[in-house]
């Protein structure tokens, strides 16, 4: 990152100028998730990292937010950048015209020296923060731009401080939480984390995400990754090993349709799963598919559930009975979805299908447990497998491996060619000779039964449309991700109330943001 930065600025670009985009980028991102103005208290270090949050904030301002500065620094001891930012926008806040609406017409720049106070002593203005009667039903976020790339943990005083005094606005406030590049407190190489280290709902990364942002163990101090994308900013000349999955990586991939378009262009898709006691897998899985776009969508099921399932199923979906699973091989398909709610009873089946089945196919769930054991088969598929495990399939295929997830699921890869969608909070998808990709989309929410049901169908429907299937497992898991986004932040649900239903009916949306 230093290394694109210094380069920029040998060809003449202004420092100003990469900050006010860097800046602008980290506003967006807030208003992504918060479309209604509230109050936006930013936490200042003294160099570029708070130029660019002070500029988010002035961003921010324009739009009718309320904005506190809190300066963990003397101003005489920041960078000239700095001060001239925190000018700025104080100047800004005394040229808005008054506002019409009642939220923002107590608009104006509040400054509170964090350095001055301990944690315990800051606690007068989250108390103001309280009762301050603006706030109804708006957001309070904080930006956290203290520390940039570079910094070292351990924390020092007044950063720790504030640090403290961030987490304690989250824990008992409410507060969500924007890191501008990194958290304050994470190392920017290892992904360590100080004992304080900020813990953010989002980090909005600048330019590149850096290695500690998908370690493994930061996830719960990175939150949702945004990056903002600065074209100033020339990426290396190298083959990279590792990628962030975002709108801009997957331009091309979608295109708009023709307008002479019909449905056989778009994939017929075979879902194989269900059983009883497990009817919704399938419904979920052939309701993900029709969403993502297939053009013709068959369920296969089990005889004894098959009234249930057809009488269940989207009418746009076609449920077949099936007395063996052998049958399937006369089946045509362009790409198959297999193992949803599947059971093990029929393990036999199920494996020679998986084996000898030459269209591309994604494999999860029960089938993924029945291939666990025995992995062999994954050497003789005669066609393309997308495997997509949570992490205690993974371990179930793939024992005995204690590496981090990335290098588990390179390894595995490498084993057998097949692609592989690594589940978790932060989603990795990979197959031999392509670079780790990371998910950066996605919540808590989505820690129920069901999702990955629906995550199979959609890539499924991905696939049938033309999509590889390392590109259609990455574009699946960022769709579902912003569905689930979506349907909580621009929705009515939150992060209890989040069923997989809520990310069918958003996919439309995440769909339109591509």
């Amino acid at each position: 990152m230093r290394a694109a930065e210094q380069a920029a600025f040998a060809d003449g670009v202004e420092v100003e100028a990469l900050m006010n985009k860097a800046g602008a980028g980290v506003a967006r991102a807030v208003t992504k998730f918060f479309q209604k103005p509230g109050r936006c208290i930013v936490f200042a270090g003294k160099g570029n990292n708070a130029g660019d949050a002070l500029f988010a904030a002035q961003c921010l301002e324009q739009c009718g937010w309320k904005i506190e500065v809190r300066l963990a620094f003397n101003e005489a001891d920041c960078s000239n950048l700095m001060r001239k930012k925190l000018n700025d926008l104080q100047n800004s806040s005394a040229r808005m015209p008054a506002w019409s609406n009642s939220q923002a017409q107590d608009a104006g720049i509040t400054i509170l020296d964090v350095f001055s106070y301990s944690a315990d002593q800051l606690s007068f203005a989250q108390d103001k923060i309280a009762a301050d009667a603006y706030l109804g039903t708006a957001p309070l976020i904080v930006l956290d731009g203290l520390l940039g790339v570079g910094a070292k943990p351990p924390l020092r005083e007044p950063i720790r401080c504030a640090c403290r005094a961030i987490n304690k606005l989250r824990t008992t406030k409410g507060a969500w939480v924007f890191a501008v590049d990194l958290p304050t407190g994470l190392d920017t190489d290892s992904g360590k984390a100080d004992r304080d280290c900020v813990v953010a709902d989002f980090t909005v990364t600048i330019g590149y995400a850096k290695p500690a942002l998908v370690a493994d163990g930061a996830a719960n101090y990175v939150g949702r990754l945004e990056v903002v994308p600065l074209e100033e900013l020339q990426p290396p000349q190298i083959k990279p090993r590792e990628i962030i999955a975002s709108p801009s990586a997957f331009r091309g991939l979608l295109p708009r349709r023709k307008y002479n378009s019909y449905k056989n262009q778009f994939g017929r898709i075979g879902i194989v799963a269900g059983s009883r006691g497990f009817v919704g897998a399938a419904l979920m899985a052939s309701q993900g598919a029709l969403r993502a776009g297939a053009g013709l969508v068959e369920v296969f099921v089990p005889e004894d559930i098959y009234q249930i399932v057809a009488g269940s199923a989207f009418m746009e979906a076609m449920v077949k009975p099936i007395a063996s699973y052998r049958h399937l091989l006369k089946e045509k398909a362009d790409v198959w979805a297999v193992g949803p709610g599947l059971g093990k009873s029929h393990a036999a089946g199920i494996l020679e299908f998986v084996e000898k089945v030459k269209e591309p196919m994604v494999l999860d769930a029960d089938g993924l447990n029945i291939v666990s054991e025995k992995t062999s088969v994954l050497r003789r598929c005669k066609g393309k497998r997308l495997l997509t495990p949570h992490p205690g399939e993974m371990k179930r295929l793939f024992p005995n491996e204690q590496e981090s997830r990335a290098k588990t699921a390179t390894k595995f890869c490498d084993r057998f060619s097949v692609t592989l969608l690594l589940k978790g909070s932060r989603t990795i998808v990979t197959e031999r000779g392509r670079p780790v990709s990371y998910n950066t989309t996605g919540n808590p929410g989505m820690a129920t039964g069901g999702m990955g049901d629906v995550l199979t169908g959609v890539c499924a429907g991905l696939m049938g449309q033309g999509l590889c299937l390392y590109d259609a497992a990455r574009v699946g898991a960022w769709l579902c991700g912003r569905a689930a986004e979506i349907a909580i932040f621009n929705g009515k649900q939150s992060e209890q109330s989040l069923l997989p239903r809520d990310v069918l009916d958003h996919l439309g949306r995440a769909f339109n943001e591509l």
